[in-house]
């Protein structure tokens, strides 16, 4: 069987589509936004707001973004609303995240009162955030319980307490509406992953958190995908289109071509896909809910494209893509019509580099929650134990402020262009 090669030297091949399809220009990501990532212990976990600053830094759906999280374990809607000025307001966030819900449905049934609260806090938050000079708000609805682990002893809780938290998002629906800002529904994909998963892989495989309400890396995936749906993100990641006949490509914005000859291409990419680790069968890996989840497919989108102009073939004939150490063979029609490398090869060259700029994303959303928590929220403590020191204390507020923005420069330096090889054989027939 006679082969023909083509090596393509590809150092990152990537597209992100500068429009956000679904909101105006006022309402999503600007280039320069700061984004405050807020919410109960979940966030506190600094895993969904770890995923939302890795896509908005590496897949950069805007140039230039920043991220902080603001997790409060314990934390109610109305508890927030009356502490936002000085521990979130005072970073001057232009665009705000917000996940409450779980701590304020009480782990017991709905009730009117619960309800009226909630819907008020929550109008609160929003009303402030506006007059603070936030211009896009994705107000997060409660995540879910978990199925099996939440209160296993008692064989109703869960279905009681994902019924106060469905209730709840409806509150998030009907406020988003009449405020005028965008909702991340995270109740509705976390149920549907949590029963397809557990179908699959069984009770013990937790979507909603080993104990029942914080979830692993496996829900958090669930969460993100539901803001960056929320904040807009288009998910064109890349697009790399190859002209077999000339030996010639192109790259879309994010990726430069290098060279070009003899059917092998250069590129140096600025965007990463978004990357995904682990043993798919367990609640600490992101790629066990892959299949029942689209976050590929609506926001991970990297293709690889290939033109047969002024040439015959068979379109059933297959070729055999090469991308880092790993091979998958596709149709000619396949190939033609564009393949989604994200989703193909999850083990692939951007893995290294996706895992070193999390680390440092770790490293400052950590430092974030005892600068949060105790530095800045103690401050107003301190002037009323010591007024006469109100203009020292606002240096030190401020000088807070500057230390978190150079931690999130920082995570954003940390994203370095990356040089990679994709190889395509085409198999013909003898």
């Amino acid at each position: 069987m006679k082969k023909t090669l083509l090596l393509i030297t590809l150092t990152g091949l990537f597209l992100t589509s500068g429009r956000l399809a679904v909101c105006s220009a006022a309402e999503s990501l600007q280039p320069g936004d700061y984004v405050a990532v807020i919410g109960d212990s979940i966030t506190e976990q600094q895993l969904y707001s770890r995923f939302i600053e890795d896509y908005l830094l590496m897949c950069r759906p805007a140039e230039d973004l920043r991220v902080t999280q603001f997790g409060w374990g314990g934390e109610t809607s109305w508890g927030f609303s009356g502490r936002m000025a000085n521990d979130c307001l005072r970073f001057h966030p232009t665009v705000a995240t917000t996940c409450f819900g779980m701590n304020d449905g009480g782990y017991s049934p709905m009730s009117d009162d619960k309800g009226k609260r909630y819907r008020e806090a929550q109008k609160s938050i929003i009303e402030k955030l506006k007059a603070a000079g936030v211009h896009f708000i994705a107000l997060g609805s409660p995540g879910v319980v978990d199925a099996d682990k939440f209160r296993p002893a008692e064989a109703e809780a869960a279905a009681m307490y994902n019924k106060t938290l469905a209730a709840l998002r409806d509150i998030d629906k009907e406020l988003a509406a009449e405020q005028g800002v965008a909702l991340a529904n995270v109740f509705d994909p976390m149920m549907s992953v949590m029963t397809k998963a557990k179908a699959k892989y069984g009770k013990d495989y937790h979507v909603g958190g080993g104990d029942g309400v914080h979830p692993d890396r496996n829900g958090h995936l669930v969460m993100a995908y539901a803001f960056l749906k929320a904040l807009g993100c288009s998910g064109d990641i890349g697009t790399i289109t190859v002209h077999l006949n000339s030996g010639k490509a192109e790259a879309t914005t994010g990726h430069i071509i290098l060279s070009s000859q003899g059917g092998a291409v250069e590129v140096e990419s600025t965007r990463y896909p978004f990357c995904f680790f682990g043993d798919p069968a367990k609640p600490s890996s992101t790629q066990g809910v892959l299949e029942f989840l689209p976050f590929n497919e609506e926001l991970n989108r990297f293709r690889l494209v290939v033109q047969f102009v002024g040439q015959l073939y068979d379109p059933n004939e297959r070729a055999k893509v090469t991308w880092g150490n790993n091979s998958k063979e596709f149709t000619i029609t396949q190939i033609s019509k564009g393949i989604n490398l994200a989703a193909e090869f999850l083990d692939n060259p951007f893995c290294a580099p996706f895992q070193a700029v999390e680390a440092k994303i770790a490293e400052q959303q950590g430092m974030e929650v005892s600068l949060v928590k105790q530095l800045v929220h103690d401050l107003p403590a301190y002037l009323r134990a010591a007024p006469e020191e109100k203009d020292a204390l606002n240096r030190i507020g401020d000088a807070l402020v500057r230390k978190d923005k150079a931690a999130r420069d920082a995570s954003a330096e940390a994203v370095k262009p990356v040089r990679h090889t994709i190889k395509i054989e085409l198999i013909k027939k003898p």
